[in-house]
């Protein structure tokens, strides 16, 4: 009597919450939310505060519209500069010149758009802000899942599109870290470097390795060829992406804080706090 009331009171739960993922009529029936006894929690917690930290400071320094430049040091989350409000950091004109809102918010929702249809960072943030599942072997608390199939996950498919926009972006980057190793305002012409064009190069490189380490990528170099052996360079060119591939979450979450990194040095050289270190 005592297992059939517990077989009850599983069956009565599949319109609930142990309806979905390892609750589901598909899987196992167990009757609890998961048998894991390790601390599974952790992963999801910590991606959660990180990404909340993350997401606050970048909203707080966009809108901020200001201690985005010191000569010849250009925040990332403003590049290129593209309004009237740029000054000398206007490298590529200013097309938007009168906009009444902070440049940032032109650029950022390029290199955003790409970070979040990642296909690391979905898997991430499901988790950890949707719960969807929040660990492998861990129970959904949803009772209904739809996929990418409707809005607004439907839009994570501009992904490839995404990547595109990307890579326009790291090539900026890379000719602001060019205009880093140059003189700052009142210095002597020649090759100058300070602590501020390390950070920035190391950005870039992160940067790089995070867009060309990307599942797209990977397709795109070497995706829907029936015969490698025809395609040499296209072969090889898939095989160093597949290489990155496999480190693709390391570099999403390196170039993640190396982007913060640097627009923080940026800022607090641009209100003064302190004196950037040149080396020569």
């Amino acid at each position: 009597m005592a297992s059939t009331d517990a077989r009850e009171s599983r069956v009565q739960t599949s319109d609930g919450p142990m309806g979905a993922g390892v609750g589901s009529p598909t899987r196992a029936d167990i009757g609890v939310k998961t048998l894991r006894q390790d601390r599974w929690w952790l992963y999801p917690a910590a991606t959660f505060t990180v990404f909340s930290a993350f997401i606050i400071y970048a909203t707080v320094r966009a809108f901020m519209g200001s201690n985005f430049y010191s000569s010849p040091y250009l925040s990332p989350f403003y590049s290129p500069c593209l309004t009237d409000k740029c000054g000398e950091a206007a490298d590529f004109g200013t097309p938007f010149g009168g906009f009444p809102l902070s440049a940032a918010l032109i650029i950022l929702v390029f290199p955003l758009s790409f970070r979040l249809t990642c296909y690391y960072y979905r898997k991430a943030y499901y988790r950890s802000f949707w719960l969807s599942p929040p660990a492998c072997g861990v129970a959904e608390p949803h009772a209904k899942y739809s996929g990418e199939t409707r809005f607004p996950l439907i839009l994570q498919n501009i992904h490839r599109y995404a990547w595109y926009a990307a890579v326009v972006v790291a090539v900026v980057l890379t000719y602001d870290v060019f205009l880093a190793f140059g003189p700052a305002e009142g210095e002597p012409d020649g090759i100058h470097m300070g602590l501020g064009t390390v950070l920035m190069l190391i950005n870039v490189v992160l940067i790089w390795l995070y867009t060309l380490s990307c599942h797209s990528c990977r397709h795109i170099t070497g995706g829907r060829l029936r015969h490698f052996s025809k395609h040499p360079v296209r072969y090889k060119l898939w095989t160093w992406v597949s290489k990155l591939n496999a480190r693709h979450a390391n570099y999403a979450w390196y170039s993640l804080f190396s982007v913060a990194l640097v627009d923080l040095y940026i800022a607090l050289l641009a209100a003064g706090v302190f004196d950037d270190p040149r080396f020569f």
